[in-house]
């Protein structure tokens, strides 16, 4: 009987559902990814399978996608109940929705991974294998890539906060991609986060880490979605575990005056070269800089403000207009 049920889930979709939690969870977060959706599904598939490993899922949770992904996924979600799918009802975010979904998961283990190919699926079989010595967490971490002098100074000043003003440090060039075990998706669950910064989170735990360096591949479609505004945002979120608009604008405006203040500076170095008085000047970069911190000490509170707000407010990552594929106990 148990052969004939076995027999009876494989017909129906083409591959064995497993009566069991699977061993291995890939989440890809998608937005506007009609180009390598499907492509992705069948990289990270194919990679599972090529290491004998079969009971497996992947939950894709797509943000309001305005193009057709959402209609490939399920294409996808046909012809194999291994691939899973929610569907948010408005675009949540770009740390909010993944971490939603790495919460629905029920493998023993969790890969989070992109849907443009930015993470490399080939390094799959390097996270499982650094899963299986012991590692709880085991991190794609990217090597020094070619970006614009602006680009690489604003990265460099965002680690130097997180390191030197956080918490717990972060790992720098790590962005979330790698698999983390049960254990540590279940714990940071329990931190209830209303805007979660996932890679700190996962510092956060205190479980051991393991680190695989990797080159960024060349992006297989599509643009990034990830703005001078988003990578912004995730700098602060890594600062005061939160973000957002109107109660951040204190810290716009501080950083406003910070170049403000910088200027003023340069004003006063070049008034002592021309031998034009330089009081002025400089009292002016005095108060340019004493308002700019005042704003932004402004904003950090605001956003602890908001956090505490949240928090009491227990509100959801995201609000999902639909799930395909999940058990019935799951929908």
């Amino acid at each position: 009987m148990k052969q004939d049920s076995a027999m009876a889930r494989t017909l129906e979709t083409g591959h064995p559902r497993p009566a069991s939690p699977p061993e291995i969870s890939v989440v890809i977060p998608c937005y506007n990814e009609e180009e390598s959706a499907q492509a992705i599904i069948a990289a990270a598939s194919g990679q599972l399978e090529a290491l004998g490993i079969h009971d497996f899922e992947i939950v894709l949770i797509d943000n309001a996608s305005t193009d057709r992904t959402v209609e490939l996924i399920r294409e996808v979600c046909a012809r194999d109940r291994r691939v899973k799918l929610i569907v948010n009802s408005r675009n949540f975010g770009q740390m909010r929705s993944p971490t939603h979904a790495i919460f629905q998961t029920s493998g023993k283990a969790v890969i989070g991974l992109c849907a443009d190919f930015q993470d490399p699926p080939e390094l799959i079989p390097e996270l499982i294998a650094g899963w299986r010595e012991g590692y709880d967490i085991v991190l794609g971490v990217r090597r020094e890539e070619k970006v614009g002098f602006l680009h690489r100074q604003f990265r460099a000043l965002s680690y130097w906060l997180a390191q030197t003003f956080g918490d717990y440090p972060v790992v720098p060039q790590a962005t979330g991609f790698g698999l983390y075990t049960r254990r540590v998706v279940d714990y940071t669950r329990e931190l209830a986060e209303p805007e979660p910064f996932f890679r700190g989170m996962l510092v956060e735990t205190g479980f051991a880490i393991k680190a695989i360096p990797y080159a960024r591949p060349p992006r297989a479609a599509g643009a990034s979605k990830n703005n001078f505004f988003a990578l912004f945002d995730f700098a602060m979120s890594a600062l005061s575990g939160s973000s957002k608009r109107l109660l951040r604008a204190p810290i716009y405006i501080g950083v406003f005056g910070m170049l403000m203040a910088g200027l003023m500076l340069l004003g006063a170095l070049l008034a002592f070269f021309a031998g034009r008085p330089i009081a002025g000047w400089l009292i002016g970069a005095v108060v340019q800089f004493e308002f700019a911190l005042l704003f932004g000490f402004l904003g950090l509170l605001g956003d602890n403000l908001r956090i505490v707000s949240e928090r009491t407010r227990r509100t959801p990552l995201v609000i999902e207009k639909e799930r395909i594929n999940f058990a019935p106990e799951d929908q």
